[in-house]
């Protein structure tokens, strides 16, 4: 199985992140990749192929082809193809047109009999399969999957942190946004947490039946493995009577339910015989067991820490970093304070420096005085008051304050 870590599309993609910054993301992925393949699915990662977008994608062979791509194409189906990938925005960018005919010659590139990807892709793939037979390359098959919703509904979205789980999300991070999580009792439309129960939880307790059954081991220590604890009860004896998955309830609201698939944990929330507050503290559980050999790999990796932290938690720093820091000014005397800081001391405001006003001209001869051409002078003010920072705060628009 080949992976592509699709550099050179997340670039073009509305330029959403510097080509520098990307390099670090793709290294970012291909650790937490072949963590999760390894800690938490068990797959043997000497089956994957990790390929990086850019390795093929800047050959001369690729860029002819894609020359002779862009030749065939018309404008029309490129943008439509790329409708629900490429960001919409009013003024698009021609690297938006490119995407979905990028897109298709990785199929021929990476040498795969298919590709794979949610349901949004489909036009993408549309596309392949119609176009690539016309530059003699032959039509691959496409699967695709239908995508998770959020946990707030609708679609998930990475400028909403809470309507996702990140894989370093801490337990109490997870516990909070699932908490947050939309769940109403009997509604299971865009239900966030009953997706992730289908498309997640069950067919990973699934896949590590199966692995056990095949005698496989643990590819972290070669271990025996185990059921996770949601289906089931986990553990060596887990799953009894087919369970997929289990919601562990207090004996006094009748105790830990097991169901044999999703089909029959969907019909008893919708008929209310599952609270909303149950099936959140049971995914939740189950999310933070599955994330957790991922988390341990990645706080012993200090190459990997390093890289998140350039690629993610430097933006963090970077937006309190960007804050314009707001310093209070007292009035001049006379003047009444309004709105925000009205209230603030009024014997700060009797000592606070005159306004200054931009433009005001500040030179040894005129002493205590700050005049704006054209104006009269505002005020007496000891010059060794004035100094560099009211030239500043005057140059860049903020208040300032003075002891």
């Amino acid at each position: 199985m080949t992976i592509l870590l699709a550099d050179l599309h997340a670039f073009l993609d509305n330029l959403k992140a510097p080509l520098s910054l990307v390099a670090l993301r793709v290294k970012y992925y291909r650790f937490l990749l072949e963590s999760v393949f390894r800690a938490t699915l068990h797959v043997p990662i000497s089956q994957l192929k990790i390929v990086v977008g850019t390795d093929h994608q800047l050959t001369p062979a690729y860029n002819m082809d894609n020359y002779r791509l862009c030749a065939t194409i018309t404008e029309h189906d490129a943008k439509k193809a790329g409708a629900e990938v490429v960001k919409q925005v009013g003024n698009p960018l021609l690297s938006g047109l490119l995407y979905p005919g990028l897109q298709a010659l990785d199929e021929q590139y990476l040498g795969v009999d298919f590709q794979f990807g949610g349901v949004d892709q489909r036009k993408i793939f549309t596309l392949a399969e119609q176009y690539l037979p016309k530059l003699g390359y032959a039509k691959r098959a496409h699967l695709m999957n239908r995508m998770v919703p959020g946990l707030a509904g609708g679609k998930m979205s990475s400028s909403d942190p809470n309507s996702k789980i990140d894989f370093l999300d801490p337990p109490n991070v997870v516990r909070k946004k699932i908490k947050l999580a939309f769940c109403e009792e009997g509604n299971i439309e865009e239900n966030g947490l009953l997706s992730f129960v289908e498309a997640v939880l069950i067919p990973v307790g699934e896949l590590r039946k199966e692995f056990i059954s095949r005698g496989m081991k643990s590819q972290v220590d070669g271990s025996d493995l185990i059921l996770p604890k949601y289906v089931g009860g986990g553990g060596v004896g887990g799953g009894g009577d087919g369970a997929v998955f289990t919601i562990e309830r207090d004996e006094k609201y009748g105790g830990p339910v097991h169901y044999t698939s999703y089909a029959q944990l969907e019909e008893e929330f919708a008929a209310k015989k599952v609270h909303p507050g149950d099936l959140k503290k049971a995914v939740a559980d189950a999310i933070i067991e599955l994330l957790e050999p991922v988390q341990r790999e990645f706080e012993a990796n200090e190459e990997w820490k390093d890289v998140a932290a350039k690629a993610y938690l430097s933006e963090t720093a970077k937006k309190e970093e960007g804050k314009k820091k707001k310093v209070y000014v007292p009035p001049p005397p006379g003047v009444v304070p309004k709105g925000k800081g009205a209230k603030r001391d009024e014997s700060a405001a009797a000592a606070a420096v005159p306004a200054v006003v931009e433009g005001a001209s500040l030179t040894p001869e005129q002493g205590t005085t700050a005049s704006a051409p054209g104006q009269t002078p505002i005020g007496g003010l000891p010059q060794s008051t004035l100094g560099e920072e009211a030239v500043d705060a005057v140059k860049h628009d903020v208040d300032l304050e003075i002891d």
